[in-house]
């Protein structure tokens, strides 16, 4: 056993110090910043943009407006053939006529059985038909006047108008082509509030909340800029990619904001600045490697974190500017451990 530990002490250089014999550690030296750095490319659209179609069946006659047209609420977008539809109406026009005379007769009718009655000439079962007879024909007439008003309202129908100012952004059909009820003939977006939609991963998501503040450039060009706040976040990921769509308004944007343009958009920060560290720095519950340089140890220091994404978690409190925080092998570490000297990653 002596001459074991004899032949390893031969092996130990002499005059080294110990920490320079210890494991070097890859470390960070904290500084505060404004928070995590999120960036995000983005569309700009219409915060209302709607399908408009008909609500029957029919065939168009006309569509005298194009992707790009500018219009005016009441503006006519499109129009159905109205020749049936016109028909119609005359049809209902024709019996009104009808359910009138027929009218005017059972009304004579129950007046002169009403006179036979009080005489004691007509018996009280006459005077009752007569009675039915005449509500009935009051109510063709009714019925009449009904389906007139709704031929009127089909021929209206059979106009396609804009419901407010706007642009049409997409036509979907054009004149000839026969619809089915419902059926989109053009898509139009309105002018005036606009807003930008980002899709973002669900842990980005969980970092942002409604009414946080955005800035927007253009990425045509990034001097015109513009305030956003986000005002909603879609309840239902999309389906493909798992993203989260997010839409902000613009506050009062330039008219270089032209829907369609490609923005970028960055959360707007205030001017408390945190601490940031790697999360591979994080133990559990939350606690970092914290480097003594007078003596090269290491103190397990519990930390608050603000807020974090796959890769940066803000420290809320725990950590100063200027701290040695080990962010590589923290697992592996004991407290007051000797270690070497920091390397970067």
């Amino acid at each position: 056993m002596r001459c074991l530990l004899i032949a390893m002490m031969m092996f130990i250089p002499t005059g080294v110090p110990a920490q320079d014999m210890a494991r070097p550690v890859v470390s960070v030296i904290v500084d505060t910043v404004d928070g995590i750095p999120l960036s995000y490319t983005g569309i700009v659209v219409a915060r209302t943009e709607v399908n408009l179609g008909f609500p029957m069946i029919g065939t168009v006659a006309s569509r005298p407006v194009d992707v790009g047209a500018v219009v005016a609420r009441g503006d006519e977008l499109a129009q159905l053939s109205n020749e049936d539809l016109n028909s119609d109406l005359r049809s209902a026009e024709a019996g009104i006529i009808v359910a009138r005379a027929q009218l005017r007769s059972a009304s004579s009718a129950r007046d002169r059985i009403r006179q036979l009655a009080d005489r004691g000439v007509a018996s009280p079962s006459q005077l009752e038909d007569a009675e039915r007879a005449f509500v009935s024909a009051e109510a063709r007439l009714e019925q009449a006047l009904a389906s007139k008003a709704s031929a009127e309202d089909m021929i209206d129908l059979a106009t396609l108008t804009a419901p407010f100012d706007g642009v049409v952004t997409e036509t979907l059909a054009e004149a000839g082509t026969t619809l089915s009820a419902g059926q989109t003939v053009l898509r139009l977006a309105e002018i005036g509030e606009r807003e930008v939609v980002i899709d973002v991963s669900d842990e980005d998501a969980g970092l942002l909340a409604r009414g946080d503040r955005f800035s927007v450039r253009l990425l045509a060009n990034e001097s015109v800029t513009a305030e956003a706040v986000l005002t909603r976040i879609d309840p239902v990921a999309e389906r493909n990619t798992r993203t989260q769509r997010l839409h902000l308004a613009l506050d009062d944007p330039s008219a270089a904001f032209r829907l369609g343009a490609l923005a970028r958009v960055e959360p707007a920060r205030g001017s408390e600045k945190k601490i940031a560290v790697p999360v591979s720095a994080l133990l559990d519950p939350p606690a970092v490697w914290v480097v003594n340089r007078t003596d090269n140890t290491v103190e397990r220091r519990p930390v608050s974190v603000e807020e974090s994404n796959d890769a940066i978690a803000i420290i809320e409190s725990g950590l100063e500017a200027g701290d040695e925080v080990i962010i590589k092998g923290v697992h592996s570490l004991e407290q007051d451990q000797v270690v070497g000297p920091r390397v970067s990653q």
